[in-house]
């Protein structure tokens, strides 16, 4: 069930309404957020829902033993390597098999030896990649006793399969999602109209900007060796524009949803492109997963406490796993390895850490001339690094960023204008409310402290979901 159909306008409200009307019993509630949850995830395909029952019945039952051993060093460390091998093997099974098979027996070949590659062939279940390192990092907290074990199992399913998050995150920890299952929920009115203005939002950013963009997008990128390489750049910033819009969009209206049921989502995106530096743009891009990345892998691998050279060492590996998180490609390792090589230069700088307290033009309504180069450089790079996401193999990949070079010539996409003017308002209005959590996360200052004011500013946005968009394009990061 998509987020921008017709059957989640009238899912949501349904789901809303009844949810409420069980507030007085805690159990009811979540059995039912359970429920609907499973609705939700089995829309796509029923069969699905054996795999999440499974993976949340595998950590339930670790968390369980983990407290039942306490003490017991050696059987604890048992029950979370095998909670860790199943899950992680349920995953690879699914999502990798494939690709190790082939790329098998492509090495074998080298050596002169003939083997067929079995595959599976298996359809990618939807979030697998999502709710399996939120079911993971459960166990893992449970067993560095950073958080109790639960036994309340109706809780823990709705933990797990919570419908806004549950198919592209955000990626939440335990000790913030947990105990809001545990304990009982009022409804607050300031809360839903909070939640309904990030829908409205993530709507914008998906329907509008997201959508435009990916038909102009998948023209150039299908096509690309028609285009010269002027309008190959121009599907390189597009893409990133529709990415942006599409998994940040999805992120507004799963935090801006949760927020109606009186449940508090992590923040996903902390408008990236105002980044000044790379490192800056990964603690703004995807901030669930990244965190992820480190308290459960770069850190246990021993972060930035050992050796400089340690600290490359891991850094790179974070990396090139985050690109092979994303798909079992080789053109995914390969981004990953790019935004290694232009992270890598501030570890050895000692820079990384810049940024962390500020935002660009902080007290300004107008940016440094410094900082409008450092927001280019750094949108570049990203967006460069980008061609190997979007292309569908290295050879694709490499195809693009030669003929960039080789058939050069400068283009206006004048084809696709109406991409460019969703952009411009969507970086308008970020850019203005970059203090803020969400771009219709308006203050009552100003004209602004005027009711007529922002509810002008409400339908405006609305007419612009209405007349701008398109037919609904599936959100991109379903695949991962």
């Amino acid at each position: 069930m998509l987020f921008n159909s017709i059957e989640f306008l009238i899912f949501l409200p349904i789901v809303f309404i009844l949810y409420w009307c069980l507030s007085g019993n805690l159990r009811a509630q979540n059995l039912f957020i359970v429920s609907a949850s499973y609705i939700f995830y089995g829309w796509w395909d029923w069969r699905f829902l054996f795999l999440i029952f499974f993976i949340t019945t595998v950590s339930f039952t670790s968390g369980i033993l983990l407290e039942t051993y306490d003490g017991r060093r050696p059987i604890r460390r048992a029950i979370v390597t095998l909670t860790v091998i199943i899950c992680l093997g349920v995953l690879c099974t699914f999502k990798y098999f494939d690709f190790f098979s082939i790329n098998f027996a492509k090495l074998l070949g080298l050596f002169g030896i003939e083997l067929d590659a079995f595959t599976l062939g298996l359809v990618l279940p939807v979030g697998i990649s999502f709710y399996t390192l939120q079911a993971l990092s459960y166990t893992i907290d449970v067993y560095r006793k950073r958080i109790p074990a639960t036994r309340d199992v109706i809780s823990f399913y709705a933990f797990i399969s919570f419908f806004p998050q549950l198919v592209a995150g955000p990626i939440e920890r335990a000790s913030n999602l947990l105990p809001q299952f545990l304990n009982r929920r009022r409804f607050s009115y300031s809360k839903g109209v909070e939640g309904l203005q990030q829908i409205l939002w993530g709507l914008f950013k998906k329907m509008v900007v997201a959508d435009n963009c990916a038909k102009a997008v998948n023209v150039i990128y299908g096509n690309y060796e028609a285009f010269d390489g002027g309008m190959l750049i121009w599907g390189a910033i597009l893409f990133s524009f529709q990415i942006y819009g599409d998994f940040s969009g999805y992120s507004d209206i799963a935090i801006g949803a949760a927020r109606l049921f009186g449940i508090n989502l992590s923040r996903n995106f902390h408008y990236p492109y105002l980044s000044r530096n790379v490192a800056e743009f990964w603690r703004r891009w995807h901030v669930s997963l990244n965190r992820w990345f480190v308290d459960y892998v770069y850190i246990p691998l021993g972060g930035s406490r050992g050796t400089m050279r340690l600290t490359i060492f891991n850094t790179l590996m974070i990396f090139l796993l985050s690109g092979f998180w994303h798909g079992a490609d080789w053109s995914y390792i390969c981004w990953g390895l790019f935004n290694a090589i232009f992270f890598i230069p501030l570890i050895l700088l000692g820079t990384t850490k810049k940024y962390r307290k500020t935002v660009v033009a902080q007290g300004r309504y107008l940016p440094r001339f410094i900082e409008v180069i450092q927001l280019l450089t750094t949108f570049c790079i990203v967006t460069f690094g980008r061609i190997f996401f979007r292309a569908e193999n290295m050879s694709h990949a490499l195809g693009y960023l030669t003929r960039i070079f080789t058939h050069f010539k400068l283009t206006i996409p004048w084809d696709y204008l109406l991409s460019l003017k969703a952009i411009a308002i969507l970086f308008i209005v970020e850019w203005c409310q970059r203090h803020r959590e969400f771009g219709l996360q308006l203050s009552h200052d100003g004209l602004l402290r005027y009711r007529a004011v922002r509810w002008a500013v409400y339908y405006a946005v609305f007419l612009l979901i209405i007349f701008w968009s398109d037919t609904p394009e599936e959100f991109i990061y379903f695949q991962f």
